[in-house]
């Protein structure tokens, strides 16, 4: 019986103007190691300018990829683009600054999904900072209706299951992930944890020095996925955005899509992250005043 595609997507823009050469060419070049024999990766390329389409032709014609190159509206817009055209019954994101280092990571990860009849996978990463250093960003599920609880690019995905949510919201340019993960979990679908830390991905910046902006992305999907849950109005969403602090009839309703023996784990996660936030804020606030601008 052959083994089911898995499509990987990978936007990209102008990989040489940006100086991002090196690190796509060790990103293909450990896709290539692989021993799952079933991978196609789609490259989903932003009219670059610079020479990266010629680059990109090269590796086509070599069989290593796929790639469409025209407009897009921004990230999600172009992963959404990718899972279109994928043929994989299996769908992963890469960004072109990422890399899988396990080279059985894809065929253990079919294996996984394929034998518990798993909608998506999530998995431990190492997470690159731009400040310089790296960490291990460990799941953390029970926190997911609260943060981003794993990375993006350590999750697998059925694409039909994708397909069923409506691909990601375009409308959050920042968050659109962290939707999608709270539908998934909202909807009952199939998580599978993989316990392997098997991607090293690159923290995003832009998310970094837009806190406002994701502040304001968070309160709306928490009002798009808790409204029908429970009565919000802006202030609630406010602290719910900033300081994970929830109220008790909403984390009442929200413990229900966790299984029962997870119950008192779920009410401890919350509040141990709500404290993780209040905390953060406060040690920011104290250095901001011991060396102002």
């Amino acid at each position: 019986m052959e083994e089911p595609i898995v499509s990987i997507i990978t936007p990209v823009h102008n990989l040489i103007e940006g100086e991002k050469l090196d690190a796509f060419n060790l990103l293909i070049s450990l896709l290539d190691l692989q021993t799952y024999p079933n991978i196609e990766h789609i490259i989903i390329d932003k009219a670059s300018q610079d020479g990266t389409i010629e680059m990109l032709k090269d590796y086509k014609n070599k069989n290593f990829l796929t790639f469409y190159s025209g407009n897009d509206t921004g990230k999600f817009n172009a992963l959404n683009q990718g899972i279109m055209r994928a043929q994989g019954k299996y769908v992963t994101f890469l960004s072109c600054d990422d890399f899988i280092h396990d080279i059985t990571a894809v065929a253990d990860i079919v294996n996984l999904m394929e034998a518990n009849n798993g909608d998506f996978t999530f998995a431990p990463a190492y997470c690159r900072h731009p400040q310089g250093f790296t960490f291990l960003f460990m799941p953390s599920m029970h926190n997911a209706f609260q943060v981003m609880p794993c990375a993006r690019q350590a999750m697998f995905f059925k694409k039909s299951v994708l397909e069923q949510e409506g691909y990601f919201d375009e409308k959050f340019k920042y968050l659109a992930d962290f939707d999608l993960i709270m539908k998934l979990i909202l909807h009952r679908k199939n998580g599978l944890y993989f316990d392997t830390n098997y991607v090293t991905y690159k923290f995003s910046e832009s998310a970094m020095n837009n806190d406002q902006r994701a502040i304001g992305e968070s309160k709306a999907i928490f009002y798009k996925n808790f409204r029908n849950l429970y009565p919000l109005n802006e202030d609630l969403l406010t602290k719910m955005a900033t300081y994970s602090e929830y109220p008790k009839g909403l984390l009442d309703k929200l413990v229900g899509y966790f299984p029962e023996a997870d119950k008192d784990l779920f009410y401890e996660r919350c509040e141990e992250m709500h404290q993780l936030r209040v905390k953060a804020i406060r040690d920011a606030q104290s250095k901001q005043q011991e060396n102002p601008q």
